[in-house]
């Protein structure tokens, strides 16, 4: 049972809403660590599985802890309803595997994760569904890809690593007109700077493992948008098992109610810091959407309220200066992970876009000497000091 709250800011409403998993509610959500849920008689499970009535069968279906997050996920995208599910990557393959078939076409921005990138060319061409890039700095050339075929468009606005920005509410128009579902990669931008159901998109996924948990601790994922689109997606998604975990869900919900106060706070602290390496001498490139001299900066400052917890830097000297710099860091975290409370410096090309050829990594923008860093809850001083001795160290 669902309590929707009163409060007009979204902030108020998702800490007030509540999922209750019997007639009394809870003032702080339990966790439902349980597999299975009994029925009250043969004619009430029966009710159940036929859809006759509405409840509890199995954790893989459904969890009142599963619940609560989706429903407060709903309540800070604007969307109907959503389907939650084991990490970021099923969040992604979840909707291709419920909504394509042999024959289709998937269209999406070349800008995309590296594991996204491994089920368009790896994976889905197995079942026969084809794919096609397009650059997300000239949108103005994805008519040039678009076929009969096209059944989804998959973009990442601000994309990973390189932080390039696409207008969201034109994309949605062109793709409503040609009757293509556009899938919005939201992980970098939260709900809380950007909203894309509300500029039009059909589907929003999220990668919970970053800034929604915020902490490090969990794997999850989350597709939100239209309802016709996410009862396949639950069908689909019921029936092939990627389901979250109801402890992981619980803990999700619980960092929801300090989303909007930690993401206002990563972004203030990436500005100063992109701000400060702008000068800097050894580093030749600086991309955050909110500097003035980001090539979207205009649409950047339109569509999102902040820019966001991520700074993107290319040290001059390469890939080796790049490892170097890394080895250097003595309190920036070296990981994979991002939208922690902890900062966190990555390289892409190694790592997370290491599966891309030199090529496709340059098509991207993502130079050998590009380090992503995720600005962390730490006071910025302390961060800036750190990545500017590493600098130096690495020079």
């Amino acid at each position: 049972m669902s309590k929707r709250p009163r409060g007009k800011d979204v902030t108020t409403k998702v800490i007030r809403t509540q999922v209750s998993g019997g007639d009394q509610r809870e003032h702080a959500q339990p966790i439902y660590l349980t597999s299975s849920f009994l029925f009250d008689s043969a004619e009430h499970a029966r009710a159940l599985f036929a859809g006759d009535k509405e409840g509890n069968i199995y954790s893989r279906y459904g969890n009142p802890s599963v619940d609560e997050f989706v429903e407060r996920m709903c309540v800070l995208e604007g969307t109907p309803d959503g389907v939650a599910v084991a990490s970021g990557m099923s969040a992604i393959f979840t909707p291709l595997g419920a909504l394509l078939n042999s024959g289709d076409h998937v269209l999406a921005a070349r800008s995309v994760f590296g594991s996204t990138h491994q089920i368009m060319t790896r994976i889905l061409p197995r079942w026969g569904i084809d794919h096609s890039y397009f650059d997300i700095g000239r949108p103005e050339s994805i008519g040039d890809h678009v076929r009969p075929s096209t059944r989804i468009c998959i973009i990442e606005s601000p994309s990973n690593p390189a932080l390039d920005v696409i207008d969201i509410e034109w994309l949605s128009a062109f793709c409503r007109e040609r009757e293509i579902i556009l899938l919005v990669d939201n992980v970098f931008a939260t709900p809380i700077i950007q909203a894309p159901y509300s500029l039009g998109a059909d589907l929003v996924m999220h990668s919970a493992t970053k800034y929604i948990d915020g902490h490090g601790r969990g794997i999850g994922g989350i597709v939100l948008g239209r309802k016709p689109l996410i009862e396949e997606i639950r069908l689909f998604a019921r029936h092939t098992g990627p389901a979250m975990s109801p402890f992981n869900a619980w803990m999700f919900s619980r960092s929801l109610e300090t989303l909007s106060v930690r993401v206002e706070a990563h972004s203030e602290r990436a500005l100063a810091l992109a701000e400060h390496l702008e000068s800097h001498p050894e580093v030749e490139l600086v991309r955050y959407p909110h500097l003035p001299s980001h090539p979207q900066y205009d649409l950047a400052r339109r569509q999102m309220c902040m820019g966001g917890g991520i700074v993107t830097l290319v040290v001059r000297g390469g890939a080796e200066r790049g490892s170097r710099f890394l080895d250097s860091l003595e309190l920036v975290s070296h990981s994979a992970n991002l939208g922690d409370t902890r900062s966190i410096a990555t390289h892409p090309a190694s790592t997370t876009h290491s599966s891309l050829t030199d090529e496709e990594r340059e098509a991207v923008g993502i130079l050998p000497g590009m380090i992503r860093i995720s600005v962390g809850l730490e006071a910025v001083a302390d961060v800036i000091e750190d990545i500017d001795q590493a600098l130096t160290a690495s020079a």
